[in-house]
């Protein structure tokens, strides 16, 4: 049986890494994979989704009006897929979620979806929020903060200094935000240097 997946984490847990493993595992068997980012994730190369650690894939683009059940009924036209794997799944719409739902349930094909689960305020976005309520597997890849504790939070950096106000949606990398456990995230402590001050 088909199920939906959530696999979530703060930023640098390497859930794009293991992403593009599961679609690696799945090729390997002769299988088909339908790969989808969302267009808002635009760094570096729109068309890919790409890991820190310099694997890359191409991908399908969508946008927030796009109906996924549909995209993936069309691929069905041309050929089995087997698998759906979206990257940065935070920014789907609860309709997409709820159409994910409908390609696991309706068309029998497992869907895994990556994605933070917070923002830099501790606010849930309303892909992860959808995913938290519907999907049967819910997983969480661990990291850690600078001082080894479990990092939970994405903290976003101006300056090299968090802020905590400020729109949702901020695309960035390294430069713009840093996992932290929840204590460091709430005293605003980026480094053990700033600790020892």
């Amino acid at each position: 049986m088909a199920k939906l997946y959530f696999r979530y984490s703060a930023m640098n847990a390497g859930k794009t890494t293991q992403l593009l493993q599961v679609k690696y595992n799945y090729e390997e068997r002769g299988q088909n994979v339908l790969l989808l980012k969302p267009a808002i994730d635009n760094r570096e190369h729109p068309d890919k989704i790409k890991s820190r650690i310099g694997l890359e894939s191409d991908a399908i683009i969508i946008d927030s009006n796009v109906d996924i059940l549909d995209l993936v009924k069309k691929d069905l036209a041309i050929k089995k897929i087997h698998c759906v794997i979206i990257d940065e799944a935070q920014f789907l719409s609860r309709k997409q979620v709820l159409q994910l739902c409908a390609i696991v349930d309706d068309l029998n094909i497992p869907v895994i979806a990556y994605g933070l689960r917070t923002d830099f305020k501790g606010d849930l976005f309303p892909g992860s929020e959808a995913l938290l309520s519907f999907a049967e597997t819910i997983e969480e890849l661990k990291t850690i903060c600078w001082c080894g504790k479990k990092a939970i939070m994405n903290t976003r950096l101006l300056n090299g200094k968090p802020v905590y106000e400020g729109e949702q949606i901020q695309i960035g990398g390294n430069e713009s935000y840093i996992s932290l456990c929840r204590k460091h995230w709430r005293d605003g402590i980026i480094s053990s240097q700033e600790d020892d001050d």
